[in-house]
Order: C-alpha cells, then structure tokens, then sequence
C-alpha cells in the first residue's frame, strides 16, 4: 500500500498530479494550518510569455486557523480569473475543453476553502483518469496534535500503510530510520524535466496544470508526464 499526504493546492503544477498518481492513497489535508504566500490558495499562469499570478481571495482570519476553517472572500468573482484565462490561452489547442473544466471548479458554489480546492482537485484528476483513493485526514482515527514527522507516520500507520511517498523538497524533513521502525519504507518523488510548446515563446517550467493541460491533450499527459518521475 503507497500513500502520499499533502494540503490541497488550487490547481499545482503537474509534480501533485504526479504525487497523486504513484499511490494508491491520497490523505489530503484538511487540518493543518493556512499558510500565506504559499501554494494553496494561488498559483501561476503564462501571460505574454511570462509567469503570473492567480489567487483565490480569503476572507479575514486568524493566522492559526486550519485550511479547513478558512473561507473565500465574500466579494470573489470566477468571472476575473476566467477573463484572464480566456485572454491569455484562447488559441492553445486545448482550451475549449481545459476552459469548460476550470469554470466549473472556479463556480462551485461552496466557500469553504478546503470543500472547494479538493472539489478542484477532484475533477482535474477526473479529467486526467487518476482514481486514486481519496482520504480526509481529519477523519483518521490518530492523535491530531502530533506535528509534523510524528503526524505523517501516525496517519501512515493509521491508514496501513507500506510505502510513504513524499515530494522530493522534504528530504530534509523525514528520516528513513523513523520511518523504517514503524514497518514503513520511505521514497522521495523527483519530477523529470517537463517542456511543451507555449505558442511560440521560450518554455517557462513548472506553471499550474491549468497550463499544460491547455498545450496537451488528455493522452499526451497521461503518456508523456505522468510518469515522468523517479522515486529515490
């Protein structure tokens, strides 16, 4: 049994559909703190050959709250972020597919930050065939005051777990050793280089998924990137 465990992030680059896809369980975070200036409420864009970005603006809160006690702004409008795409991807061979699939996640009608960036996160993999399962990590059964390292090997074990697979950026955060002790073996995932046609300006890596689901169709993902990765 491979697990992964991540926070929800609105529309990540293709390295989280990756992530997603190399297990056979997926415990997506609904109770670990917000983070600002982070992944999880924005992400970014190609706009005239450049990298920008886009947000999804929140409601006032404490800085300790949770992602699943955080709430969108009152006054957010799909339409901006929708206009925005229009403009920037209308000749890209895929957009009238990738367009129909971003406003129906930008127009789901919940404003809880969590319940809205996994419906998000839900329909891409839908999109791209991933039928991973699916797990809340509220609702494991653990100790959830555990932090950190102690925290991933209490749901690993919860969810019976062989083999946990984190992004390669945690190196530095988890020890094979404790993990080793609990029965459970620990891999990094590290991405291939990913190049596409953008147009015809110089490739910019690593944007939102929104943009390469834009330049490749549904099949030339799930043969060309998808796989493209090695667990160390």
């Amino acid at each position: 049994m491979r697990t992964a465990i991540m926070q929800p992030y609105f529309f990540p680059y293709i390295g989280y559909f990756q992530l997603i896809r190399s297990v056979d369980r997926f415990v997506v975070y609904d109770n670990i703190k917000y983070t600002k200036k982070g992944w999880i409420n924005r992400n970014r864009i190609l706009q005239n050959g450049a990298p920008v970005w886009f947000s999804l603006p929140l409601m006032a809160g404490s800085d300790g709250l949770d992602i699943g006690a955080r709430y969108l702004a009152s006054d957010f409008k799909p339409e901006s972020l929708l206009n925005r795409l229009h403009g920037t991807y209308r000749r890209a061979p895929c957009f009238e597919a990738v367009y129909q699939l971003a406003e129906g996640i930008l127009r789901h009608p919940d404003p809880n930050l969590f319940a809205f960036l996994e419906y998000g996160l839900h329909r891409v993999c839908d999109h791209l065939g991933i039928q991973t399962e699916w797990v809340v990590s509220s609702r494991v059964p653990i100790d959830h005051d555990l932090k950190a390292q102690e925290k991933v090997i209490a749901l690993c074990r919860a969810v019976g777990t062989d083999l946990y697979v984190n992004p390669i950026g945690g190196q530095s955060l988890y020890e094979r050793a404790a993990f080793a002790e609990e029965g459970i073996e620990l891999r990094f995932l590290q991405a291939d280089p990913v190049e596409y046609r953008q147009f015809d300006a110089e490739f910019v890596p690593w944007l939102s998924i929104l943009d390469v689901m834009m330049f490749n169709t549904v099949e030339e993902i799930q043969q060309r990137f998808l796989p493209g990765y090695t667990l160390l």
